[in-house]
């Protein structure tokens, strides 16, 4: 279970001793298991509580309405995506040839989703309805943007900071929504479209940054 590291903006307060971050634990777990078996609409606060095991004035003491517990649900999701991410951090990665740094990132946010179906079935019913959680999203996103751009920077720094941040928010948009897209679709598909994300985001950074792809043509004709 990964435990939220961050407040979100719907709860009324942040969890500070273990027993209660626990508790708020439970209750998304609970939540997500009904919105994925019931959906959004068809699940109430009082039946989350039950399941939960715990008064529905102890779920109010953190959620004031089941949309605040939808935000917290997508927070949690995208910190796990953005924990999994986190490997942007590291130094060696910007040593690495392009096409290895596409085919590590895009697999370890299709590796995220296949973990995770609830994603995908609990939040294509209420992405369009639920302002909160898509301010969840895009909050992720330009986080994403940000650490991509400075992980660009890294790999050679000829270029102007607009064009990083572009760069960045380019991918960052266009694959997330093809991996969104794929989800609704059979396996055999969706992993067409992830090799299609693969070659896309290679050939768009290749075409910024010419020299690495030189090893791979080079290693080709020996």
């Amino acid at each position: 279970m990964v435990e939220s590291s961050s407040m979100s903006p719907g709860m009324r307060r942040k969890p500070r001793q273990a027993r209660s971050q626990e508790r708020v634990n439970r209750i998304l777990d609970v939540a997500e298991a009904m919105f994925i078996a019931e959906g959004y609409n068809g699940t109430t606060t009082n039946a989350i509580a039950s399941g939960a095991k715990i008064p529905i004035g102890s779920l109010y003491q953190f959620f004031p309405d089941k949309t605040a517990i939808m935000q917290a649900l997508a927070l949690r999701y995208e910190e796990r995506l953005h924990q999994k991410l986190a490997i942007m951090d590291n130094s060696e990665l910007v040593k690495l040839p392009l096409s290895v740094l596409v085919e590590q990132l895009i697999d370890i946010t299709e590796q995220h989703f296949s973990e995770n179906p609830g994603y995908f079935a609990i939040f294509m019913e209420v992405q369009s309805v639920i302002p909160e959680v898509q301010a969840v999203g895009d909050a992720a996103d330009a986080e994403l943007i940000r650490d991509f751009a400075t992980l660009l920077a890294q790999r050679e720094a000829r270029l102007e900071t607009a064009d990083y941040e572009a760069i960045a928010f380019v991918l960052v948009k266009t694959i997330s929504t093809l991996m969104w897209l794929s989800l609704s679709q059979e396996q055999p598909f969706r992993q067409r479209l992830v090799a299609e994300m693969k070659r896309f985001a290679l050939h768009y950074l290749q075409s910024y940054f010419p020299s690495d792809s030189l090893p791979a043509q080079n290693n080709g004709a020996d």
